[in-house]
């Protein structure tokens, strides 16, 4: 699919989207399911005496998103729930982990916040969180409505301390001109890969056929996924057996040898030039990444034209890496039932709608379905990827797993270790993280 770009991020969303990107098929009712206009219900429940109730998030203070939450949303909410006022709290990405864990400390936490989804099953952990599951009578209804990818970023210990807000995921994004030199299209299979990239250094000997930033989770798991590997068992419990099991080794191997045979760009090592300005310059073919790459190709390169299409499947499937935001309620909420009756406000049409108008990826199911999705350049598509998506392993030690996840794939890249070495000891050490 070509698409022309064109500004719909400002370049204070590109900047959000990019700070939270750093299951198998969602189960929803379809559009066919639904009349146009319908919505979960919300419950009976009336808050009887006014109350104020505080929603932290890291908007920043003039981005469009801000703006439609300030402007338009929480008015309409307020409007809808007289007895409830919204105090929101803009605050910068990076204040914003010290700010929630000073004032859950000093308890005075906010009663909601959207926060980066790896952090999740760390607050969780530390008994920060309520258990939505528990505490919404009708969170049931929310398993069968958003994508499970985004909704299992929530999970922890069994149970759910959140539910998506806003989502993201990657595509496979190519250079059509170069392709067409070639005589490839977008490969629908990572066996098609090999080929495709000869064929193309054979058309344009300086061109890398692929590029990427790193061999950090948010890049890697998409290859491991697809080839039908893992990072642990479901439970969470292991790390041997899944990480450095023959698919994801599979997976390790067959990077190692695009990188090898000069088909993925030297910055995957940290050289060379970036990868969005090499993706306009023509140095790189290819990219796999987010729907950020719109406004930041286009700021560089207003004239350049873009095609995306499906991640490449392997033997597990076409499968990429959620990101996004969760909205969660504190522990030490005064308000539970006011902030839970905006809680479902967030996750409703109208709100949802009216986010992706301003760039935020909605996690509802049905709204692909919805005339500004069809009709959007490119929004479909991610979110058409976002029903195979899964999301990064639920951990409070996540951050450290993906540490260890990044040096085991720089080892194999530099020839220091083989790809089975190498994720037998990073697979060993996440087992004394997991214990």
């Amino acid at each position: 699919m070509k698409k022309k770009l064109t500004p719909i991020f400002g370049i204070a969303i590109v900047f959000a989207l990019l700070l939270c990107a750093c299951g198998g098929m969602a189960v929803g009712k379809s559009a066919a399911d639904e009349s146009s206009d319908s919505d979960i219900v919300e419950p009976a429940e009336v808050v009887a005496e006014p109350v104020t109730i505080t929603f932290w998030h890291t908007y920043n203070e003039i981005s469009p998103e801000n703006e439609m939450l300030m402007n338009t949303l929480i008015p309409l909410f307020e409007a809808e729930h007289p007895n409830i006022k919204v105090e929101s709290l803009p605050v910068a990405y990076e204040d914003f982990r010290t700010k929630l864990f000073t004032s859950i400390s000093g308890g005075v936490a906010p009663d909601l916040a959207r926060i980066d989804i790896i952090w999740t099953p760390e607050l969780a952990d530390m008994g920060a969180l309520a258990s939505i599951d528990e505490e919404m009578s009708d969170f049931a209804d929310y398993m069968d409505l958003l994508f499970a990818g985004p909704l299992a970023t929530n999970f922890w210990n069994g149970h759910y301390y959140g539910l998506p807000l806003d989502t993201n995921t990657k595509l496979w994004f190519y250079n059509k001109a170069l392709y067409d030199s070639a005589g490839i299209t977008a490969p629908a299979s990572v066996d098609e890969m090999l080929d495709q990239c000869q064929m193309l250094k054979a058309a344009n000997p300086d061109v890398y056929y692929f590029a990427t930033d790193g061999t950090w989770a948010w890049v890697v798991l998409p290859w491991i996924w697809s080839f039908g590997g893992d990072i642990t068992d479901v439970e969470v419990t292991t790390a041997t057996g899944y990480l450095n099991g023959a698919q994801t080794v599979a997976a390790f191997e067959f990077l190692k040898e695009l990188y090898d045979q000069g088909c993925i760009a030297p910055v995957i090592m940290g050289s060379g030039i970036d990868t969005f300005a090499g993706y306009g310059q023509d140095v790189y073919a290819s990219l796999d990444n987010g729907p950020w790459t719109f406004p930041i190709v286009e700021s560089q390169f207003p004239d350049k034209e873009i095609s995306i299409s499906p991640f490449p499947a392997g033997a597990g499937g076409s499968i990429n890496v959620v990101g996004g935001e969760n909205i969660v309620l504190f522990q030490q909420s005064e308000n539970k039932e006011a902030a839970m009756e905006f809680l479902r406000f967030v996750l409703s049409k109208k709100y949802q709608e009216k986010m992706a108008e301003v760039g935020q990826l909605p996690v509802r199911v049905d709204l692909i379905e919805s005339d500004f999705i069809k009709n959007h350049e490119y929004y479909g598509m991610f979110l058409e990827q976002l029903k195979t998506s899964k999301s990064r392993t639920a951990h409070p030690k996540w951050s450290q797993m993906d540490e260890i996840i990044t040096n085991a794939g720089q080892l194999i890249l530099r020839n220091e270790k083989s790809a089975q070495e190498a994720l037998d000891e990073a697979a060993a050490q996440i087992d004394e993280l997991l214990k």
